[in-house]
Parts: structure tokens; C-alpha cells; sequence
């Protein structure tokens, strides 16, 4: 059970990352079922869907090296991450041979783990005017690397979600004693 739970964070961390992505990856590393394990999306016929996200996923990995490109990237990723990762994780857990009740449970905690993760990364974003390329691509190797561990090393892929909600937790301190300084600042001033 524990495993799975590993699985299904791993899976929500690279939706909080990218949405398209995650969704286009774990559809073609089940190439003979597709989405048929994904809730919502299993009603869309695949090759349909295989062009949406491929499209979409284009979109996430070339158009986030340009600022306008992050920008758009940043609102309507912070917008579905939680949809995504709900999705994800709630797929990631179907994919295991354990039967873990109930689902809304995953869903919640994988659209949260989703949406924290995201919300951090759109904080640094307009805190840092646009994140650096090195940044963005070692962003968007995680991300595919998140998904095949969900599949494939769920222990490896949980571990490295739970650092990430670690990473998020201590940017959030850390932009919380910037505020206060530029407030303190703005008062003396």
C-alpha cells in the first residue's frame, strides 16, 4: 500500500511540473491500453487525444524558453495542476496491483501535492522576472523522469516528491522573511 501511495506522489509531483506532458507519457508507456486507465480521458478517443497532448506538450517544452511563453505556461498550469494531478495519481494507483480505497483520498492529495508544487514554482517565477533556462530544462527532465518512476521505481519516484514538497516548504519561509523585510524596509523608508 505504501508503494502505491509512493507511485501516486510521484506521479502528482510531475503534473505540478507540467500538465501535458505527464498526461502524454503515461498514456504512451501503456501503448496497448493508452489512456484507458485515466479517468475523464479514456472517454476521448485516443488518437484525437494523442494530438491534443502532443500539441499541448510541444506547447509546455518549447514555448516555456521564452518569458511570454513561461508566462502563459505559469497560469494555465496553476489552473489545472490540481485537475492534473489528481488524474495522475488516481491513474498511478489504478496501475498498481493493490486496491486502495478510497480514491478521493489520492485524488485530493495528488491535486494538492500538484498545486502547492506549481504555486511555488509561479511564486519564483514572478519573484525572479522569468526562471533561468538551466532551471526550466532541468524542470522538464524531472518531470519525464517522475513519470517513469511512478511506473516503474514508485520508491524512487515518492522519495524525490517528498523532497520537492520539502523544497516547496522551505521556498515558502523563505519568501515569507523576504516579504517582511521589504515591508520593514518600506516603513523605515
Amino acid at each position: 500500500m505504501f508503494i502505491a501511495l509512493l507511485a501516486a506522489l510521484s506521479a502528482s509531483a510531475a503534473a505540478g511540473m507540467r500538465i501535458a506532458v505527464p498526461l502524454l507519457l503515461l498514456g504512451l508507456l501503456q501503448s496497448d491500453h493508452l489512456w484507458n486507465n485515466v479517468p475523464f480521458l479514456s472517454t476521448i478517443h485516443p488518437q484525437v487525444l494523442l494530438g491534443i497532448l502532443t500539441s499541448w506538450s510541444l506547447f509546455e517544452l518549447f514555448g516555456s524558453k521564452k518569458l511570454l511563453g513561461q508566462r502563459v505556461n505559469q497560469l494555465l498550469q496553476l489552473w489545472l495542476s490540481p485537475l492534473v494531478g489528481a488524474l495522475m495519481a488516481i491513474t498511478a494507483i489504478q496501475l498498481t496491483p493493490i486496491d486502495f480505497q478510497p480514491l478521493w483520498l489520492i485524488a485530493g492529495i495528488g491535486g494538492l501535492l500538484a498545486f502547492v508544487l506549481k504555486l511555488v514554482q509561479v511564486g519564483w517565477f514572478f519573484r525572479l522576472q522569468g526562471l533561468p533556462m538551466w532551471l526550466i530544462c532541468v524542470e522538464d527532465a524531472l518531470c519525464i523522469f517522475l513519470v517513469f518512476f511512478a511506473l516503474n521505481a514508485p520508491e524512487h519516484g515518492g522519495l524525490i516528491a517528498l523532497f520537492l514538497l520539502w523544497l516547496a516548504v522551505r521556498s515558502s519561509s523563505e519568501w515569507y522573511h523576504w516579504y517582511k523585510q521589504g515591508k520593514r524596509s518600506t516603513v523605515l523608508n
